[in-house]
């Protein structure tokens, strides 16, 4: 029985020729993915004479953490960074509740004009933000919330993509959990609290994931809606990385590695939560 299991153990750890083919495809387009994160990574520990070198290249030739500190000196870079933060959970937290509330309201209740109201906010995904700009900005500064942390956040909770990836997931409850519910006595909002929302966790996760992510690389919306420096995000105060002699190359790969780290730890540990939302709601075919 012995002689017999080692050869099928062996023949098991062999690699098909697919395989090999499939690792070495993925093993390169990781290494494409990575290649600007290392460039940044690389650039950031040059001095700024080294960085603008023609012909450029990878590693330092004198390794220095002047650009990372003259970022921390100068600029206000942990400001921006809790801004950001601010911003983006405030934008997250309203977009879940609305998106929520909104799909479980199309998906389980019947109204006149349901149609058209799901048509109106579905039209949402083709109109681009920045035609809505100026009427955006023309109703924030009417409303007295021009640099304000509330002029940044409520303009981008206006989720009509969460709203269908939500609708599209409550349609595939079974209505029959909440209708037992109902017979034992419980509540519209009772059983939407305790039943529906509990089943959604992996589309909510994925909601959530997505929202943040957007919300954090929103470059237009706060730039135009804030001239405070106090109040700009990180994309919006790396912007601002410059003096008299130009971009700062190095500063500026040092504050895009900055910003970029809580979306590449968000993914990290999400990952997975961001698969199952998809695959949860149907749209992993569309």
């Amino acid at each position: 029985m012995s002689s017999t299991a080692v050869p099928r153990s062996r023949r098991r750890s062999t690699w098909t020729p697919s395989q090999i083919v499939l690792t070495l495809l993925g093993t390169a387009v990781s290494a494409v993915f990575l290649a600007p994160l290392l460039w940044g990574l690389f650039t950031s520990l040059k001095s700024e004479t080294e960085a603008v070198d023609v012909p450029t290249h990878w590693l330092p030739k004198h390794w220095t953490v002047q650009a990372w500190k003259a970022l921390f000196d100068t600029g206000n870079i942990t400001d921006w960074f809790v801004n950001s933060l601010v911003v983006s959970v405030c934008v997250t937290s309203v977009v879940l509740l609305v998106s929520a509330l909104a799909g479980y309201g199309f998906a389980r209740t019947e109204f006149r004009g349901k149609g058209a109201l799901m048509g109106l906010v579905m039209s949402g995904l083709m109109v681009s933000p920045a035609v809505l700009g100026v009427p955006l900005f023309t109703t924030v500064q009417q409303m007295g919330m021009v640099d304000t942390y509330w002029g940044m956040i409520l303009p981008q909770c206006a989720p009509a993509a969460m709203v269908y990836i939500l609708y599209k997931f409550f349609q595939g409850i079974p209505r029959e959990l909440e209708e037992a519910a109902f017979i034992d006595g419980a509540g519209r909002w009772r059983v939407f609290f305790t039943i529906v929302l509990p089943l959604s966790r992996p589309s909510l996760a994925a909601v959530g994931i997505f929202t943040f992510i957007a919300s954090w690389n929103n470059f237009l919306w706060p730039y135009m809606v804030t001239n405070n420096p106090d109040l700009m995000t990180m994309p919006n105060g790396i912007a601002t990385v410059m003096n008299s002699y130009g971009i700062q190359w190095a500063q500026l790969m040092a504050g895009g590695l900055m910003a970029g780290l809580p979306l590449i730890v968000v993914f990290v540990f999400f990952q997975r939560q961001i698969v199952a939302g998809v695959a949860h709601t149907g749209l992993a075919g569309q």
